[in-house]
């Protein structure tokens, strides 16, 4: 899994002439059944021609390319794992290696030629790694289904992208508890029902989301546990008829285990799903942060005031200052939970193993991936810029606020709670019919 931690790998000799030689000629050791990209999955049982439509309906390749690096490092830790088994020589597995780490470095550099054919990553990976090495490219794919290859290559994407959201849920996390810890001293309405209930803290406040978000931190740890598992080595759903080892094959992926069933293994995308639950209900969060930002930084409140580079102004208002970045927040959540529910109706209808319907779980797990990888640093950028005004918070303050107090006063007092509740609300109504505060009323009244 660290092939690619020290940067580009630099293709051999013997291959960079290869590339060469082929823009004139072409390579007498390239099967021509394995050349032909799309044709890998069409194989001698077809003698028909595709209808061009098809091709595209059929093709993944828009989407799933960004899995290049995952396709190339699980391919060369089955080159090895074939190698184990006797199937490939030492000099075989080697070669393999030499041709994927090349076309890795295309890929890394950009210069990879997608080509008519090139259905998904996967063969797209396999035809340019055997035209660059010949027919020993063909031997790549012995006992390895496509059902199996793509489950793999989406886990090892979803270990990485887990761990770079995790690093900004903490980032995020550590701003709302640094603000806090720094302006616990403002005080501030708390709000049920948006009615102004009893003043709180705006650090309390804060610190309900940082709550919120170390949740969302910690299922993603637990979550982590389920995605790395490996399923690779199982075929397309019966299990490998060459006796693979699993077990050293997960090893040389950084995998924790293998997925013990081998129809689990190429139907399951429940760890999808899972993932896209945990990214709506992260999203749901970054909505009600959003939405009490939007309320406390209206003209009407007052309670914070936003920084410009998280604002926008308005094409015909020269005075307005609105709050697009949180407006987006909370927009993008419903996009977030309708990735997660389209996703969940397409899965329960399939029954079990690999089923085409399952090539729609990526392009909703990237979206919901980038969507809220994104939110996350705005909404951290949003926070850690906001200007709170204290003086606003005070002003927004008022006597009914301590009804509660009163009551629990009454209660201190040897009162029931019951009749202190009454008492004390009976005190607000009062004030309320004499056009006066609390503090107003004289003690024959109270």
């Amino acid at each position: 899994a660290g092939i690619f931690a020290h940067g580009r790998v630099a293709a051999a000799p013997s291959l960079q002439r290869q590339r060469r030689s082929m823009s004139d000629t072409k390579n007498p050791d390239v099967s021509s059944v394995s050349s032909v990209g799309f044709r890998l999955s069409r194989s001698g049982r077809f003698s028909g021609e595709t209808d061009p439509l098809m091709e595209q309906f059929n093709a993944s390749i828009g989407y799933d390319k960004r899995m290049w690096k995952q396709d190339i490092t699980g391919s060369i830790a089955y080159a090895s794992a074939l190698g184990r088994t006797g199937l490939l020589t030492a000099e075989e597995v080697a070669k393999l290696h030499e041709g994927l780490k090349a076309v890795g470095e295309e890929w890394e550099k950009g210069t990879f030629e997608l080509k008519a054919g090139d259905e998904d990553i996967h063969t797209a990976n396999e035809r340019r790694l055997t035209e660059l090495v010949g027919s020993v490219g063909g031997k790549l794919h012995t006992g390895r289904s496509r059902n199996d290859q793509v489950v793999t290559d989406v886990r090892l994407w979803m270990r990485d992208e887990i761990k770079s959201l995790k690093g900004h849920l903490k980032s995020l996390v550590r701003t709302a508890v640094e603000r806090a810890e720094a302006e616990q001293d403002l005080i501030m309405p708390g709000y049920t029902h948006l009615q102004r209930a009893q003043p709180i803290r705006w650090s309390h406040w804060l610190l309900c989301y940082a709550w919120q978000w170390k949740r969302d931190v910690e299922r993603l740890e637990e979550m982590e546990k389920r995605v790395n598992l490996c399923p690779l080595g199982v075929g397309a759903l019966s299990g490998h008829p060459f006796g693979i080892d699993r077990h050293a094959l997960a090893a040389d992926l950084g995998f924790d285990g293998i997925v013990m069933n081998s129809l689990d293994a190429v139907g399951d995308r429940e760890f999808i799903l899972e993932f896209l639950w945990f990214s709506s209900c992260t999203m749901i969060h970054m909505s009600r942060l959003a939405e009490d930002l939007i309320l406390y930084s209206s003209a009407e409140f007052g309670f914070v005031g936003l920084a410009d580079a998280y604002s926008t102004g308005s094409s015909l208002m020269p005075q307005k200052k609105n709050p697009d970045a949180l407006e987006l927040l909370r927009g993008k959540s419903g996009r977030v939970i309708g990735q997660t529910v389209g996703l969940m109706v397409t899965v329960k209808g399939t029954p079990s193993t690999y089923n085409k319907d399952l090539q729609e779980d990526k392009e909703p797990l990237f979206d919901a991936a980038d969507t809220l990888r994104a939110c996350v640093q705005i909404a951290d950028g949003v926070l850690a810029t906001l200007t709170p005004n204290g003086a606003k918070m005070q002003a927004a303050l008022d006597l009914p606020m301590l009804a509660t107090d009163l009551s629990d006063h009454l209660v201190r007092k040897g009162v029931p709670f019951r009749e202190a509740h009454h008492v004390a609300g009976a005190v607000v109504k009062a004030a309320e019919d004499r056009g006066c505060t609390l503090d107003k009323l004289t003690g024959d009244d109270l």
